[in-house]
C-alpha cells in the first residue's frame, strides 16, 4: 500500500520545489553541455553548408555565364564558317566558270587552227592535183606530138584518123 500512497501524494498541479530545482539544474547542465558539444558544431556545419551552397550557386552562375559566352562564340564561329563556306563555293564557281571559258577559248582556237590547216591541205591538194593534171595533159600532148611526128603523114585524112584514134585511146585510159 505504500505504493498507492506514494502515487496519491504525487500531483502535477502542485510541484515540489526540490523537484523544480533539480529539474532546472539538470536542464541547464544538459543545455550547456549540448550547447558546447552539439549546437556549436551543428551551427558551424550549417554555416559551412550555407557557404558551400552559396559557392555552388555562384559557380553555377559563372558556369551559366561561361556557357552563354561559349554559345555566343560558337554561333559567331558557325556564322564565320558559313560565310567562309559561301566564299569558297563562290570562288570554286568562279574558278569553274573561268576554266570552262578558257577551255571554250582553247577549243575555238583549236577548231580554227584545224579548219585553217584543213583548208590549207585542201588547197595544197587541189593545187597538186591541178599541177598533176597539167603535167599529165602535157605528157599526153607530148605523146601525141611524138606519135604524130613518128608517123609519116601522107594526107589530111590520115592525120584526122590518127588523131581520133589517139583521142579514143586516151578516153579508154
Amino acid at each position: 500500500m505504500t505504493e498507492v500512497l506514494f502515487l496519491a501524494d504525487f500531483s502535477v498541479i502542485k510541484p515540489d520545489p526540490g523537484l523544480i530545482f533539480w529539474t532546472s539544474l539538470i536542464f541547464l547542465l544538459v543545455w550547456f553541455t549540448l550547447g558546447r558539444m552539439a549546437f556549436g558544431p551543428i551551427q558551424n556545419a550549417l554555416k559551412r553548408r550555407e557557404q558551400d551552397i552559396q559557392n555552388s550557386l555562384d559557380e553555377a552562375r559563372k558556369a551559366r555565364l561561361e556557357m552563354a559566352n561559349l554559345k555566343a562564340e560558337n554561333e559567331e564561329l558557325l556564322k564565320k564558317a558559313q560565310e567562309e563556306r559561301v566564299a569558297i563555293l563562290r570562288e570554286a564557281k568562279e574558278a569553274k566558270n573561268s576554266i570552262i571559258e578558257e577551255a571554250r577559248k582553247q577549243a575555238k582556237e583549236e577548231y580554227r587552227r584545224i579548219v585553217t590547216d584543213a583548208r590549207e591541205d585542201i588547197e595544197n591538194q587541189r593545187m597538186a592535183m591541178i599541177i598533176d593534171l597539167k603535167n599529165q595533159l602535157g605528157m599526153i600532148s607530148i605523146d601525141i606530138a611524138e606519135k604524130i611526128l613518128h608517123k609519116q603523114l601522107k594526107g589530111d585524112k590520115e592525120q584526122e584518123q590518127f588523131v581520133k584514134s589517139l583521142v579514143d585511146e586516151i578516153k579508154l585510159n
